[in-house]
């Protein structure tokens, strides 16, 4: 029995969607974004110190690692959430999508 041609890319936007929002926080302590604050030595602490250069000193409220570190440190907002997954679940239905296509070509 055939798969549906929208089974894979439907599957791909769930696992996408899902993985993202999952890892997401994982990814953010990995680059040194925590909740005790930036970790020495890190990317983060090299985006914190080239940020603070480029601002005369301090990092401005609402720059990327302002943002980044305000999730790491209280997780993620609603809206931050949201946009995680739309873009987790956009990857994850190309990627399905192409592999229903090259399965369908294959025949």
């Amino acid at each position: 029995m055939p798969f549906p041609k929208a089974l894979f890319a439907a599957i791909g936007v769930t696992a996408g969607a899902a993985g993202a929002v999952i890892l997401t926080p994982f990814a953010l302590s990995m680059a040194g974004f925590s909740a005790a604050g930036i970790t020495a030595g890190s990317l983060g602490a090299g985006m914190m110190s080239s940020a603070a250069i480029a601002n005369g000193g301090g990092v401005a409220a609402g720059s990327l690692v302002a943002l980044l570190q305000s999730a790491g440190a209280a997780g993620m907002s609603a809206a931050a959430t949201a946009g995680v997954a739309s873009v987790g679940g956009t990857a994850g239905g190309l990627l399905g999508g192409a592999v229903g296509l090259l399965k369908r070509m294959r025949r």
